[in-house]
């Protein structure tokens, strides 16, 4: 068998050295555009943040390693353009310019995802970066080192914004954000958007909502962000205003692209095309709440989607039963993390919510050093099914949450997740933990 990979990191070197093990036999080509596989990009804000770390140690396994131990065709430099579904082959151009084709007998998209940036003037200035690929992550760091920013602008105000905000700080460069919304985290109930918004501007981060860009210029050695009615010098702009999905190869050959132009895959990541499969940032998923398509980009997903994959393309038949949406970030002294729905995704979704907001402690009363930790949950009051929670803190949040997205995998109601035997010490959280405590209160609104 000819398998056909599309991609070189997370998904599509899972799928290829879990299907090399299965069948050594196996023809196995990963054709990646860049120079860098397997890496770990979510690790890049921190490392920037850090003059003395080598961008270099965030690869987890070279590519000669996959060449050489592994036995696998990886090709770098390989961009595909095309696939040509009733000739079963994909052709492109590598880096030097030279055409190539591969013939497949199947064939996985792992493109990943790209990030948003606004067809405005002045976003193609060398001093206006993105970061998504580790190269990127290269350039920023070395920008930084070679051009002694001191002032930069961020465009956006997701996760990768205010991780880099923080690195920026570590950095000793002054900070400004801006977007064009006029509210800080949408995402984000109010009350814990609150504690966040108060923690960056402590830390001497300018937030700047509601101002619509209108273009970028250059300005003596940097570059001017123009809004309609703010102006913001910088050294170095950021965008980081959102990615999409790389689904354009596969909308091109025909095939279906579901929410947010992500390529529809079933349970079993096949593509409306049987002998196509399609995982990671470029494909939807289901949720396990909802049981509704969704996409949620998550380096696990891509991980453990690019092992379903190999496992079904070797005889052994995989599904996935979707994503909970569990993520954590931290920004400064702070751990933010969620998983399942918030209040509006629930009442999009035909559920009728109810949702509480719990402040208590993380650890037990007394104990020295304890912090605060505000929850926001959120249940059906039809079902007393859990539903979600939001939840953020200097300490005990970020593995937290893993009860929680446990309790969603297994549709647990508020009555349910309220006798779960959680573990207790002093310097780990109080008798009621801080969960416990949330769904207690949440319980009587049920």
């Amino acid at each position: 068998m000819r398998f056909v990979i599309i991609g070189g990191d997370a998904a599509g070197m899972s799928a290829a050295s879990r299907a090399k093990r299965l069948r050594p036999d196996m023809e196995i080509t990963v054709l990646e555009q860049t120079r860098d596989v397997s890496y770990s990009a979510c690790g890049m804000p921190y490392n920037i943040a850090d003059p003395e770390r080598d961008m270099e140690r965030l690869v987890v396994r070279k590519a000669e390693v996959f060449i050489e131990k592994n036995k696998i065709n990886l090709l770098t430099g390989h961009r595909v353009t095309a696939i040509d579904r009733s000739a079963k082959t994909v052709s492109g151009i590598t880096a030097p310019g030279e055409p190539f084709s591969y013939d497949y007998d199947k064939l996985f998209i792992a493109t990943g995802a790209s990030p948003v940036v606004p067809g405005l003037p002045g976003f193609d200035l060398p001093q206006v970066m993105v970061l998504k690929s580790l190269g990127q992550g290269k350039q920023i760091k070395t920008y930084i080192e070679q051009h002694k920013v001191k002032k930069a602008v961020i465009i956006g105000m997701g996760y990768i914004a205010l991780e880099m905000c923080e690195a920026f700080e570590k950095r000793g460069v002054k900070t400004s954000m801006v977007k064009p919304g006029p509210v800080f985290l949408p995402w984000l109930t109010q009350d814990l958007a609150d504690v966040i918004y108060e923690e960056i501007t402590q830390m001497g981060i300018d937030i700047h909502l509601g101002h619509v860009i209108q273009k970028i210029e250059a300005f003596n050695t940097g570059v001017r962000v123009i809004c309609e009615d703010l102006t913001l010098d910088a050294d170095l702009v950021l965008v980081a205003s959102g990615i999409k999905p790389c689904s354009e190869i596969a909308k091109t050959a025909g095939l279906d692209l579901g929410i947010s132009d992500a390529i529809a895959v079933d349970r079993f990541l096949k593509t409306s095309d049987t002998d196509i499969y399609a995982a990671g940032d470029c494909a939807d998923a289901y949720h396990i709440v909802t049981g509704q398509k969704c996409w949620i980009p998550l380096a696990l997903r891509a991980n453990r989607a690019g092992w379903a994959v190999a496992d079904s393309i070797c005889g052994i038949p995989t599904s996935l039963p979707g994503v909970a949406g569990t993520s954590v970030f931290k920004v400064f002294s702070l751990e933010v993390a969620r998983s399942g729905l918030n209040f509006k995704e629930a009442l999009d979704s035909g559920f009728t919510p109810v949702e509480n907001f719990v402040q208590t402690r993380s650890r037990a009363h007394g104990h020295p050093g304890s912090n605060p930790i505000y929850i926001n949950m959120v249940a059906d009051s039809k079902t007393g099914r859990l539903l979600g929670v939001q939840m953020l803190g200097k300490e005990g949040v970020a593995h937290r949450v893993n009860s929680i997205a446990v309790a969603l995998h297994c549709n647990m109601t508020v009555k349910d997740f309220s006798q779960t035997d959680l573990a207790y010490a002093p310097p780990f959280g109080p008798v009621w933990d801080p969960l416990l405590t949330a769904v207690i209160q949440l319980a009587k609104k049920i």
